[in-house]
C-alpha cells in the first residue's frame, strides 16, 4: 500500500510524533518508534538477527530530516539516527501499535529486563 502522511507533528514534551494520513492520525512515542526503528543496527541483516533495545523509556526525537517524498529520518536524543522511516512503515507502527508493543514487552520481560514505567506509557496501552 501506499500511504502518505498529510501532516507529520513532534510533540517535544510529551515525546510524541503525531503522523496524519487521510484515513488515520497516529500518535506514535518516540521511545517506540526508537525501539522499533528500521535501521540495521536495530533489525539487524536479516531475520534472527534483531537487536532489542533497551533503556529507551527516555529518549526523545530532535530533529526530522525529510527524505525525498517517501520518508523521514529520525534524529534521536541518543544520538541515534540511522534508518528511514518510509510512510508506509509509519502507517504499519501506527496501525500495528499496540500488537507491536505487547510483543516488545514480552521480548524484554523473556530477556529479565525491567522496563522503568514513565507517564508516556498510556499513549502505548
Amino acid at each position: 500500500m501506499n500511504h502518505t502522511p498529510s501532516n507529520i507533528k513532534l510533540h517535544s514534551k510529551s515525546r510524541v510524533l503525531e503522523v496524519a494520513f487521510d484515513d488515520e492520525t497516529f500518535m506514535l512515542p518516540c521511545e517506540y518508534l526508537r525501539v522499533h526503528s528500521p535501521s540495521a543496527e536495530v533489525k539487524g541483516h536479516g531475520p534472527g538477527q534483531e537487536v532489542l533495545q533497551e533503556g529507551k523509556e527516555l529518549v526523545n526525537i530532535v530533529a526530522l530530516e525529510p527524505v525525498g517524498n517517501y520518508a523521514v529520518k529520525l534524529i534521536y536524543s541518543d544520538s541515534h539516527n540511522s534508518g528511514l522511516y518510509s510512510w508506509d512503515y509509519l502507517y504499519e507502527l501506527g496501525s500495528e501499535r499496540k500488537e507491536k508493543w505487547q510483543n516488545y514487552l514480552k521480548r524484554l520481560s523473556d530477556k529479565g529486563t525491567l522496563r522503568t514505567a514513565q507517564e508516556t506509557d498510556y499513549h502505548l496501552t
